[in-house]
């Protein structure tokens, strides 16, 4: 420390470029700071720096890294420390640019695996980027000294080194609970548990934290009801469980139905303490499908759907750079069977209503010779039967839908009753004599496979790869739009997904072994054996990267326009 303030003090009021002679390592009183990358310019990217505190400064168990679900959660949870740490302390520096500015990628309310905090069997490494001070062009070293060898101190010691070995294990604890509850749905054949007493209903549409006013907690229907032997814990925990198969959410409007797919659609992640959605889990491969108007598509077969379009456009190796909300409908459905999707999750209220239901009066309208579009009811049940690939839908608008159900649940002032014996009376009473329209059998699932050179991330002599936000990647000349990939949670992810289209790019060799299908299992397989880091572009610092899930990223290539498929 001693010998890094002196080098800024010998730096003091040289040109900004003069921070270069600073990169390197120093050892503190409770850790060692690694300097990865300098920035160039005050207004320039921050520089990036490691701390890496030794496991035994801290009150972690080194059982604790043996098993993954464990050392994520530990991880997490320091995360969220620093994060808090890092607010108190931001800004106290003025100057040029972003000086004194510090940054984290402090967790929302989702527990995701990201690298700004990394525990293996000796250190905690914490990963933080900061604006290094100057006036002007020229560096400020006095403030310098106060960020590097002050600040950045403070904040390790009101975080991590503040965090008891009881605050940790709690965590640990709910974490166990977690991976019980979906090793408990793998088994038993279950798509999602949701627990009563759980907080489904968010502050608001633009923020993930539970509602704190006129909040109804979640209460199981009796029949619907499970009970769960969970560790740490005398009782069993009980909720509602959703069965494989076919399950309609009904009710009126602003009742519940979409609140109640939003918790099912995030319980994908396992989620903090407090959050009120800690015990809503759901299977892993449950993915949200809806209409897409405008994206392109890439040798898609869309033929279980859609078949003789106008002007012999191919369904069974479709493209289009504007895909309309059924085609749209269609391809997302038929791209997320072939990555291995076994639940599809869908509201109405974002779906293509002709790509959902063709109702008996307008079959008698229009013959079916003229109807190039199978509707989703006609496919549902084939994929039950044929791929094992169940569905959550909401749905307030068509009783059609009855028919096909397993499972009815009804929303009611956002409280739950099961319906199925009910929906299926009426069904029987009120006749609608629609015609099945989907044919013998689902349909074929194509593999495809991308081109070898048809990831270009060069725009002009520079090479662009970046993430712009949550939604959106510059992929060379080109804007990858993730507005409606519903089950991405944080930018850190997009960071991620953009590095993983660079490593496939770079690894062209991949392209011409694997199908997107084996490209998914091979990135999986990867990222478990190698951990996040494995593609990361930072110049040695692991970066703010958080770990997508295959479904995303597959989605992100998907929609990349200049992407070419065979």
């Amino acid at each position: 420390m001693d010998r890094l303030k002196k080098l800024l003090s010998n730096i003091d009021q040289k040109g900004y470029k003069s921070y270069k002679e600073i990169q390197g390592m120093y050892q503190f009183s409770h850790f060692f700071l690694h300097i990865d990358y300098v920035q160039g310019d005050p207004f320039a990217s921050p520089s990036k720096i490691r701390l890496r505190i030794p496991l035994n400064k801290t009150e972690m168990n080194e059982d604790w890294c043996m098993l993954s679900h464990h050392r994520i959660r530990c991880e997490d949870t320091i995360a969220r420390k620093v994060g808090q740490a890092v607010k108190k302390q931001n800004r106290n520096i003025r100057g040029s640019g972003k000086s004194g500015l510090i940054l984290f990628d402090e967790p929302r309310q989702k527990v995701v695996e990201r690298s700004a905090v990394l525990i293996d069997h000796k250190f905690v490494t914490i990963c933080l980027s900061v604006g290094l001070p100057a006036n002007g062009r020229r560096i400020a070293g006095k403030d310098a000294v106060r960020l590097l060898c002050s600040y950045i101190p403070i904040i390790i010691e009101n975080s991590l080194l503040k965090l008891t070995e009881a605050e940790l294990y709690n965590e640990i604890k709910l974490a166990d609970q977690q991976q019980t509850i979906r090793r408990y749905l793998k088994e038993h054949q279950l798509i999602a548990f949701i627990a009563n007493k759980a907080i489904l209903a968010r502050e608001s549409g633009v923020s993930d934290q539970p509602m704190k006013t006129d909040v109804v907690p979640f209460a199981s229907p009796g029949c619907l009801e499970i009970a769960i032997n969970i560790p740490h814990q005398v009782e069993p925990i009980k909720g509602m469980a959703i069965k494989k198969g076919i399950t309609l959410i009904v009710g009126g409007g602003y009742h519940g139905k979409s609140t109640l797919l939003k918790a099912i659609e995030s319980g994908v992640y396992d989620h903090c303490e407090g959050d009120g959605r800690e015990f809503v889990i759901t299977n892993k491969q449950a993915v949200k499908i809806r209409a897409e108007d405008g994206r392109s598509v890439r040798s898609v077969n869309i033929s279980p759907f859609i078949r003789s379009l106008p002007f012999s456009n191919n369904t069974t190796c479709f493209s289009t750079d504007n895909a309309s909300g059924s085609t749209s409908q269609a391809a997302n459905v038929m791209e997320m069977i072939e990555i291995g999707a076994e639940a599809l999750l869908i509201d109405e209220d974002t779906t293509a209503t002709n790509f959902m239901i063709r109702d008996a009066r307008m079959q008698q309208l229009i013959e079916k010779e003229s109807e190039p579009i199978t509707p989703f009811i006609d496919k549902i049940e084939q994929l039950k039967k044929e791929k094992d690939i169940s569905s959550i839908i909401v749905m307030g608008g068509s009783g059609d839908y009855f028919d096909v159900a397993d499972c009815v649940i009804k929303m009611k002032e956002y409280r739950p009753f099961e319906v199925t014996g009910e929906a299926k009376a009426i069904a029987q009473q009120i006749k609608v004599d629609r015609q099945h329209e989907g044919g013998h059998s689902f349909g074929q699932v194509s593999d495809r496979y991308l081109l070898p050179n048809s990831l270009k991330s060069m725009e002009g002599r520079k090479r662009k790869v970046k993430a712009r936000g949550m939604y959106e990647i510059q992929y060379g000349s080109q804007s990858i739009n993730l507005h409606y990939i519903e089950q991405l949670v944080e930018e850190s992810q997009t960071r991620m997904i953009a590095d993983i289209l660079y490593y496939v790019e770079q690894n062209n060799h991949l392209t011409k072994q694997y199908s997107l299908k084996e490209l998914a299992d091979f990135l999986e397989t990867q990222l478990n054996k190698q951990g996040i880091t494995f593609v990361s572009q930072h110049n040695g610092h692991p970066g703010d990267i958080a770990r997508p899930r295959v479904f995303e990223i597959i989605a992100a290539l998907n929609r990349l326009r200049s992407v070419q498929i065979k």
